[in-house]
């Protein structure tokens, strides 16, 4: 972790805050915009490390202080020790961590502070033990709620420990270079050339070796590279091409179901002309998209509604492909989230499993005859993927929907997945988020 101009202790004390207000129900992303600005950056580094870590960490702090002291106090306590939690790279040395977290305490919970630098201490001292002591819990072992360890247990029972444990680790920073702008091959040269090392994972896709702001990213600002995980990449390929099926002919008429953030309504149009319809439920969000294609130079029709009440938005006219990329549990995409673990809860799952069926339901009888359509979710969950498929074939019957035998499934975050280890074209690997993709024919 990189050193911040801004004391630790005040880090500490946002982080503090920001685990804070994540046990109480609330997203980091929400958290980390009311941070003051010169704060944000360091307490954003922070708190993903904590969030990663934060299993383990309340496990020793419920051995070391069973009574649980008031949220404010156990919010800092339990930041500390997760970042004192013994790791490959610790963020900070021992003695500055104890130092400013006690300075932190004196800031926010001067009564506090004699407790938690008698505890923090006692960690140090006894960290194998306590460590090992938690690991023998399943939520200290793998940072997750337990009903998330133990879906992800029976959905995988032969990957669930790689599943969960390559949660914690840094997710790689994957590019999209636009198709109307250049190649992967020809970008990578141009980071070589200002020193940033990047492997190439197929004709528009590369991973650099080392993170860094898009602002320092060549042609960034004038639409030439997106940030876009090689997982979420896939989807737009596999819509128009159909995986050996014809090509959607030019001028096609194309919805994107979810279309918020963008990335993928984006994608969908450097690769071809489309007549394409964004939509999303959420207006704020449906502006990312507009920001987003303005910043790429191009078009698309927009309308803020929910997709499943078609009366509301559909004009009547059919659409030749339709992206759904589903509300979900997120799950395979909590490595980029660490926050969204301790948010969920296991009856959510549930519920956006409805969900996810009344939106199949209501989009698939405006797909044209002969028409596509890519069911998608960043998510590990069978109940998310698989199983919701096999529910809509169900309903449909075989002769109104066939599945394309080609459709990648479950693609899940380990690097030994063999779906997964296949690169955007098959040169070389690329250890991408946890996705399911369903390619859907009508007859």
């Amino acid at each position: 972790m990189t050193p911040h101009a801004l004391p630790l202790s005040r880090l500490l004390d946002h982080t503090a805050d920001a685990v804070l207000a994540v046990r109480s129900g609330q997203s980091l992303t929400d958290v980390l915009a009311r941070v003051p600005a010169d704060a944000r950056a360091g307490t954003q580094a922070l708190s993903f490390h904590v969030l990663r870590w934060l299993g383990g960490a309340t496990r020793v702090r419920e051995a070391v202080a069973p009574k649980a002291p008031p949220p404010k106090v156990d919010a800092l306590l339990t930041t500390a020790l997760a970042l004192l939690w013994p790791t490959d790279a610790p963020p900070y040395n021992d003695h500055t961590l104890v130092d400013q977290a006690v300075a932190a305490a004196h800031h926010r919970t001067p009564a506090a502070a004699g407790f938690i630098n008698a505890v923090l201490r006692r960690f140090i001292r006894e960290r194998a033990a306590l460590v090992s002591a938690a690991a023998h819990d399943p939520v200290g072992a793998f940072n997750h709620p337990l009903w998330w360890i133990e879906r992800v247990r029976q959905d995988w029972p032969s990957q669930w420990q790689a599943i969960l444990q390559a949660a914690n680790r840094h997710p790689p920073m994957t590019l999209r270079v636009n198709a109307r702008r250049g190649t992967a091959q020809a970008y990578a040269q141009r980071l070589a050339a200002q020193g940033r090392a990047a492997t190439v994972l197929g004709p528009h896709a590369l991973a650099l070796a080392q993170p860094c702001p898009v602002q320092q990213l060549p042609g960034f600002a004038e639409g030439e590279v997106s940030v876009q995980d090689a997982a979420a990449q896939r989807a737009a390929p596999l819509l128009l091409g159909g995986e050996g099926a014809a090509a959607l002919p030019a001028g096609a008429r194309v919805l994107d179901a979810c279309a918020a953030p963008g990335g993928k309504t984006a994608h969908l149009l450097e690769l071809a002309d489309l007549d394409v319809l964004a939509l999303d439920s959420d207006p704020v969000r449906l502006a990312r998209v507009r920001d987003t294609l303005n910043r790429l130079q191009l078009r698309a029709e927009m309308v803020a509604a929910d997709a499943r009440d078609t009366r509301a938005w559909w004009d009547g006219r059919p659409f030749d492909a339709i992206l759904l990329d589903a509300p979900c549990s997120a799950s395979g995409i909590v490595r980029r989230h660490p926050d969204i673990r301790w948010l969920r809860r296991a009856d959510d799952v549930d519920a956006l499993s409805r969900i996810q069926a009344q939106m199949l339901d209501a989009l698939w009888p405006l797909l044209a005859p002969g028409g596509r359509l890519v069911y998608a979710t960043c998510s590990v969950f069978r109940a998310e993927g698989s199983l919701q498929i096999d529910a809509f074939l169900q309903r449909q019957g075989t002769s109104s929907v066939r599945l394309d035998p080609a459709s990648p499934g479950h693609l899940l975050p380990v690097p030994d997945n063999p779906t997964e280890a296949d690169s955007l074209d098959g040169s070389a690997p690329a250890v991408a988020d946890g996705f399911y993709y369903a390619l859907l024919h009508k007859p």
